[in-house]
C-alpha cells in the first residue's frame, strides 16, 4: 500500500463509527477553542501595548528620579523621620520615597555612559481650567517628555517650536468645558489658573489645538498637555516669590539615549544609574506591568485549555483501542497481504492526527469567529474610548502551531492503540472471534 493510498484509508477509516469520532472531536474542539481565543486575547492586548509605546515613542528616554532611602518600605504605618529633602507620594503600599534633585544631580546622571542629554521636570500645579468664564475644573498639566507624541481625535499635538501657548485636552474634558464635540474644542481659548509662592492667583489663556486619545499609557495619563512655551510660563509664574532655597530642585529628570543600545546595554544603563543612586524607567518598563499581567492571565487560561486537550487524548485512546479491537480480524488479514507492522502503526496514527487535525481545525475557526465577532461588538461599546484596540486579534504563525501542537498531542495519544495494532500476530488475529 502505498503513503497516498495509506493515508486515504486512514481517513476514511475515522468515519467508520461517527458517533464515537464525533465526540472525540468535540472534546478537542472546546480545548482548541479554549486555547485560541486565551491566545488571542493576550495577542490581541500585547499589540495594543506595542502599537502604544510605538506610538508615544519616546523609547530611547529614561524617566529619572532620586531615591531617597533604599530601606524605605511602604507598607510600613509607623511615624518616619522628616527628611527635608525627601518627598513621599501616594499612599499605601503605592507609597514611594524620592529625593528631590539639584543641578548637581543632573550633572551626575549626564555624566552616566551612555546618557546623551538630561532635563528636568517642571509640573506646572494648575489650581483649575475654565473657557468662556464657564465652570472651573481642577486639572492636571503635563509636557511631553522628549521625543513623546499623542494620539489625537481631532486637532493636533501641542507645538514645541512655538511660542504661543498650546495645551490639548483629553476627550473627558470636552463637553464639560461646553464644547459640543471634540472637534468644537479645537481653536478656542482656555483659561489655566496657577497660585505662585506669595499666594497670589494668575491666569493664562492658551489655544486648545487638540484632543488626545486615551490609551493606556498616554504621557499624562488624564492630562492636559502644554506645549514647552506654556509649561514654561505657568511654571515660572507659580514659582514666583518661593524662597531661593525651593527654586531649583525637581522630583524627576528625563534622561535621553543613545536609540541604538540594545535591550542588554539599556539594563547596563539603568545599574550605572543605580549606582549613582538613581532610578531609571522606560514608558515600555512602564507598560511591561501590563504585559506581565495579562500573560499570566493568558497562562492560566491556557492550562485550562491543556487540560480540555489531555481529556480529549484519553479519548482518542478510547476511540483507537475500540477501533483496533473491532478490526482485529482485518488488521490479520492485512498483515497476511503483506502489511508490515509499520505501516500498520502508521494507520492507525494517520486516524489520530486526522482526528486532531479536525478537532483543532474546527474549533480554531470558530473562535476566530466568534473572537472577532466579539471583539467588533466591544470596541463600540465598553471599549469605544480605547481606539485603535482589537481586545482579541489572532495571529497566523500562532494559530498555525496550535493547531500543529493538537495534532501532536493526538498522534502522542493515537500511540499507544497503534502499538498494539502493529504487533497484532497475523495468524491470532485472524482466529480472533
Amino acid at each position: 500500500m502505498k503513503t497516498i493510498d495509506l493515508v486515504r484509508t486512514g481517513v476514511r477509516n475515522t468515519f467508520r463509527s461517527r458517533a464515537r469520532t464525533t465526540l472525540t472531536v468535540l472534546a478537542i474542539f472546546v480545548g482548541a477553542f479554549t486555547l485560541t481565543i486565551t491566545s488571542g486575547l493576550g495577542t490581541g492586548i500585547n499589540r495594543y501595548i506595542d502599537d502604544t509605546v510605538a506610538a508615544i515613542g519616546g523609547g530611547d528616554v529614561l524617566t529619572v528620579t532620586k531615591v531617597a532611602d533604599e530601606d524605605f518600605d511602604p507598607t510600613d504605618t509607623s511615624p518616619q523621620e522628616y527628611d527635608p529633602n525627601a518627598v513621599t507620594t501616594g499612599d499605601g503600599i503605592a507609597r514611594t520615597s524620592i529625593e528631590m534633585m539639584t543641578q548637581d544631580d543632573l550633572d551626575a546622571i549626564g555624566d552616566v555612559d551612555d546618557i546623551l542629554d538630561v532635563e528636568p521636570i517642571t509640573p506646572a500645579q494648575v489650581d483649575y481650567v475654565s473657557h468662556d468664564d464657564g465652570t472651573r475644573y481642577t486639572a492636571t498639566v503635563s509636557a511631553l517628555t522628549p521625543g513623546q507624541t499623542v494620539q489625537t481625535t481631532a486637532g493636533a499635538e501641542p507645538e514645541n517650536g512655538t511660542t504661543q501657548f498650546q495645551i490639548s485636552l483629553p476627550p473627558t474634558y470636552v463637553e464639560p468645558l461646553g464644547f459640543d464635540d471634540d472637534t468644537d474644542a479645537i481653536g478656542a481659548t482656555l483659561t489655566i489658573a496657577v497660585t505662585d509662592g506669595a499666594f497670589e492667583q494668575h491666569t493664562v489663556d492658551a489655544e486648545i489645538v487638540g484632543v488626545t486619545e486615551e490609551t493606556l499609557a498616554g504621557p499624562g495619563g488624564a492630562s492636559l498637555i502644554a506645549n514647552q512655551a506654556l509649561q514654561d510660563e505657568l511654571v515660572t509664574l507659580q514659582s514666583t516669590g518661593l524662597p531661593d532655597d525651593q527654586l531649583d530642585q525637581w522630583a524627576q529628570a528625563t534622561a535621553t539615549f543613545d536609540p541604538e543600545l540594545t535591550p542588554d546595554e539599556v539594563d547596563a544603563l539603568k545599574e550605572g544609574l543605580a549606582d549613582e543612586g538613581f532610578s531609571g524607567t522606560t514608558t515600555a518598563d512602564t507598560l511591561g506591568a501590563f504585559t506581565t499581567v495579562i500573560d499570566t492571565i493568558v497562562l492560566i487560561l491556557n492550562a485550562f485549555a491543556g487540560i480540555a486537550l489531555l481529556a480529549a487524548g484519553f479519548g482518542i485512546v478510547n476511540t483507537l483501542l475500540m477501533s483496533v479491537q473491532e478490526r482485529t480480524r482485518e488488521i490479520g488479514l492485512m498483515k497476511a497481504m503483506g502489511m508490515s507492522s509499520g505501516r500498520v502503526f502508521g494507520l492507525f496514527s494517520i486516524e489520530a492526527v486526522f482526528i486532531g487535525f479536525l478537532g483543532s481545525a474546527i474549533g480554531v475557526i470558530t473562535a476566530m469567529i466568534v473572537g472577532t465577532a466579539v471583539s467588533g461588538l466591544l470596541a463600540g461599546a465598553l471599549l469605544a474610548n480605547l481606539p485603535g484596540l482589537t481586545l482579541i486579534a489572532f495571529d497566523p504563525i500562532t494559530i498555525g502551531v496550535t493547531i500543529l501542537v493538537i495534532m501532536a498531542v493526538a498522534f502522542l495519544a493515537g500511540t499507544l492503540p497503534a502499538a498494539r495494532a502493529a504487533r497484532k500476530d497475523p495468524v491470532d488475529a485472524l482466529r480472533y472471534e
